[in-house]
């Protein structure tokens, strides 16, 4: 991004690569451009995220987690080694100006003025999570035997209470483990039944066309089927006389048995 304008670019008559060594030298610039406008006061211009909900404190309104802004970033401590960074940054919706810093203790984020956070976190030992060792903690661990001893029964207790947990998700873990497996059995039972669906419909394509109807065909019931079985048709020269003799019509016109 810094040698864009070396790339296929225009070189000047007079540029000489041995006295400027780059067209950014050449030209006076920075190669990272407008970003670097404050270098000198050790400031950089960056493109920030917003890691969390804020509500703002000049115009009262809500700012998304992941809004974006070109914010100054600047060094203004160290956590041991760790740098820490603050950003700052102008509200899209007014003319307020938030200020953020990173808080490499608790791999978080803190706002230093202009903001107030959405309170949406939670305490990691009431959700049993597993916990950060602090340093003068870990420090202790490897100083202290007794320490230690100590800390390592803690552990071992708190892995005994877990196990039933444990191994009830490892049960049910295990009821999915051959994905291949559920995928093929999923995608054939899907075929079957398309494959079904797909027979019906022609039936009764088939049956609409053969009596010419025009509405829909619901699916056959055991009812329906026994209903069906109950049913006898005749042909319309042909009638039911008393104690079921059949009548039928001769050619003169007069009935005969």
């Amino acid at each position: 991004m810094g040698e864009r304008k070396g790339v296929n670019k225009y070189y000047p008559p007079d540029f000489n690569p041995e006295k400027h060594g780059s067209l950014n030298r050449y030209h006076k610039s920075h190669p990272l451009r407008e970003r670097a406008r404050k270098l000198s006061q050790g400031i950089l211009i960056i493109r920030f995220e917003m890691p969390y909900n804020i509500w703002c404190d000049g115009c009262k309104n809500h700012i998304g987690m992941g809004v974006r802004y070109n914010a100054e970033k600047k060094k203004v401590g160290n956590y041991y080694t760790t740098p820490i960074y603050r950003f700052r940054m102008k509200c899209h919706l007014c003319i307020n100006y938030i200020e953020m810093q990173t808080d490499p203790a608790n791999c978080d984020y803190v706002i230093v003025s202009g903001a107030q956070r959405k309170e949406e976190r939670w305490d990691m030992a009431d959700n049993e999570q597993v916990l950060t060792t602090e340093h003068e903690k870990k420090q202790k661990l490897e100083t202290d035997a007794m320490f230690r001893l100590e800390h390592g029964e803690a552990d071992r207790s708190t892995l005994k209470k877990a196990l039933p947990t444990l191994s009830h998700i490892q049960e049910a873990q295990s009821a999915w483990k051959d994905d291949f497996a559920l995928n093929s059995m999923l995608r054939k039972r899907f075929r079957e039944k398309k494959k079904a669906l797909q027979e019906e419909e022609e039936r009764d394509q088939a049956l609409q066309a053969k009596a010419n109807l025009a509405i829909p065909l619901v699916p056959e019931t055991e009812d329906d089927r026994r209903l069906a079985a109950l049913l006898k048709f005749h042909t319309l020269d042909c009638a039911w006389g008393p104690k079921g003799i059949g009548v039928g019509m001769g050619r003169d016109g007069r009935s005969q048995l």
